[in-house]
């Protein structure tokens, strides 16, 4: 949990808060809230009782509680979609495009691990929701593409359903939202080579 020096620090739109937290403290530990007792059944009420200050002070850092669900979808998101501004993105064989985004999401998830397991652990219950699952949806359907492009280069299997072969990727790095844990021994360096190596190589040793 945040520390709770009392000073008065912008959040990330610009606005100050009350002393104490400022946008993004708040924001961290309702993150962890809603991830410990799921968006739905996280009132206001029980958001105050874990910052330990009350309703109304929230509501001087944010609107909403939807609001604070699109703070924290938006440092997810963001994350994931930045992944296509890197210039290894969109330069040299599918192949390596590939890996640099596998690379580069699993270091979004270890970096951003509360904020991209809310995402992952979206119901579509708000409009919120639906449009942070939309774009969820556009960031995997480029990586689908990326395998595709792979598959007529030659550099990924043909046998193998491109859409096994998504899925099978997607369900490798979501699940370390479930497992990982940040400041042990397998750092996000180590973890990533780890996630390349089986997905691209698999578990054969080689002769």
């Amino acid at each position: 949990m945040p520390s709770a020096a009392a000073t008065e620090t912008p959040g990330p739109t610009g606005r100050r808060g009350r002393p104490g937290y400022d946008q993004q403290s708040v924001l961290n530990v309702a993150v962890q809230v809603f991830n410990r007792h799921g968006y739905d059944a996280t009132s206001m009420g029980i958001l105050a009782e874990n910052l330990g200050i009350s309703k109304s002070a929230i509501y001087h850092h944010v609107p909403s509680k939807e609001d604070l669900l699109a703070l924290a979808l938006e440092q997810a998101l963001g994350g994931l979609e930045s992944v296509w501004d890197a210039p290894e993105s969109q330069e040299g064989s599918a192949e390596e495009r590939l890996e640099f985004v596998v690379r580069s999401t699993v270091k979004v998830l270890t970096e951003r691990l509360p904020f991209v397991t809310l995402l992952l652990r979206l119901r579509g219950n708000t409009e919120t929701e639906r449009k942070a699952m939309e774009r969820r949806r556009g960031f995997d359907r480029k990586v689908a593409e990326l395998i595709e492009e792979a598959r007529e280069e030659g550099t990924v299997r043909k046998d193998i359903d491109p859409r096994t072969v998504s899925r099978l990727l997607f369900g490798t790095i979501n699940s370390i939202v479930e497992w990982y844990r940040p400041g042990g021994s397998l750092t996000s360096e180590k973890l990533a080579d780890d996630v390349v190596a089986v997905l691209f190589n698999g578990l054969h040793t080689r002769s």
